[in-house]
């Protein structure tokens, strides 16, 4: 018999966003999506606003703070859904939380950019196993055919966050000074374990995990780090055979590099090109996550009809388009504008992205599937976070711009020749 949930025939009529907020468990992850994603936008703009305005550092410096917030997720992001696909969803998410109300305080002794590297790594250590089971919690709350909607919602409220987290934290810190936003995101963590504490979570009854695959390729019951590293390649394995999937993450974390390349040098850029405030800073930052924001909206709206290849390839040049802005014209206008297109664009990426995720993935493989995605495209982060750095050092922060742009040009040449799938297996 078969249950496989990418079945259309088998798919009821799509729930609305305002019907998956109509299930408790839902409105009770989607109200602690909300505090933490504002708290934690709170702290990571103030430290690099910190950094940069009050301590004056430097390119390589500032891209720290992102790398050292990004590298444990990136390195443990596949090893973490092994264990978020075996432990109990609540108690792993309200630790998460609650650990991390603990390491925002320690910020307040940061006072060096070493200090703030060791506690930003060491918060996103925790938050690589909440991730995960957060998504795992959300496929068990909400039905199949809501799952698009419940998706598109916690998006919406991470680049929400993304839109007033930077001028919020530009406000707080020139006002009151960083360590309020720091007492405001361990606040936010108390606040999001407290919400998830009052829900009942459990599993879906779906096969396990080790069932998911071909019974005839399970092998003898392992333990220990046996498990461990059968459980990660069963995983991997799913990915890298499903041709459309890894065609997707795989444009997915090459924009992210870009991505990565271009983020933390905005900073740089509003201060050196364009003698910019810390209050400008924060106003240009959050135009990426409006561009992203409504572009989810509208593509979801517009473009339902259109390939996943083609909105992929459509975002990939709109960011090239944006950062071509950048690069040619240094002011405040032309900068709001670009980083607004870049956002609008790398909706087109997330899209179909997140949907083919949602839509292709056996439940009891959403953790180590998840937890791989975000492995993958956080490492295409860092990668251009540290290229950026080290670019913008010797070549200045506009050339490092040009340089991400033509880059995107000829990945988008090699993803046609090479990375596009030749055909869709339908099994």
């Amino acid at each position: 018999m078969s249950t496989t949930p990418t079945t259309p025939a088998a798919m009821p009529e799509p729930l609305s966003m305002g019907a998956v907020l109509r299930i408790p468990v839902m409105r009770r992850l989607w109200y602690a999506q909300i505090v933490s994603n504002f708290g934690d936008f709170l702290a990571l703009f103030a430290v690099i606003g910190y950094l940069t305005f009050t301590a004056h550092a430097g390119a390589q410096q500032i891209t720290g703070v992102q790398i050292a917030y990004q590298l444990p997720i990136a390195v443990l992001g596949i090893l973490a859904g092994v264990f978020v696909d075996r432990w109990p969803l609540k108690p792993t998410m309200v630790a998460s939380d609650l650990s991390r109300a603990g390491l925002c305080l320690l910020l307040l002794l940061a006072h060096n950019v070493w200090g703030f590297y060791a506690v930003l790594a060491t918060i996103s250590v925790v938050s690589s196993f909440f991730g995960p089971a957060q998504g795992v919690a959300i496929r068990s709350a909400v039905p199949l055919h809501g799952l698009r909607a419940a998706n598109a919602l916690m998006q919406q409220v991470l680049f929400l966050a993304r839109i007033a987290g930077p001028a919020v934290a530009a406000l707080l810190v020139s006002t009151f000074g960083a360590t309020s936003c720091y007492w405001a995101d361990a606040a936010s963590f108390v606040a999001s374990a407290c919400l998830i504490a009052s829900v009942t979570l459990s599993r879906p009854q779906e096969m396990a995990a080790t069932e998911v695959l071909n019974p005839t390729d399970k092998p003898a019951e392992k333990k220990g780090l046996g498990m461990v590293w059968s459980d990660m390649k069963q995983g991997v394995s799913f990915i890298v055979h499903h041709a459309g999937l890894l065609f997707v993450i795989l444009a997915l974390a090459s924009g992210m590099f870009v991505l990565g390349c271009f983020g933390p040098l905005i900073a740089v850029y509003v201060r050196d090109t364009l003698h910019g405030s810390t209050r400008f800073f924060g106003v240009a930052s959050a135009m990426i996550g409006l561009g992203i924001l409504i572009g989810i909206n509208v593509l979801n709206t517009f473009a339902k009809g259109i390939k996943n290849t083609v909105l992929v390839y459509s975002g990939l040049s709109g960011i090239a388009s944006g950062l071509v802005l950048l690069t040619v014209l240094g002011f405040f206008w032309s900068t709001i504008l670009g980083n607004f297109v870049i956002g609008f664009s790398v909706a087109a990426i997330i899209i179909p992205a997140q949907t083919m995720i949602q839509q292709e993935t056996p439940p009891a493989l959403m953790g180590r599937v998840g937890s791989t995605v975000m492995s993958t495209v956080f490492t295409g982060q860092i990668l251009g976070l540290v290229a950026s750095g080290l670019l913008a050092q010797y070549l200045g922060v506009r050339q490092v711009f040009a340089i991400c742009a033509g880059m995107l040009v000829v990945l988008i040449v090699i993803g046609k020749l090479f990375m596009e799938p030749k055909g869709e297996a339908v099994v």
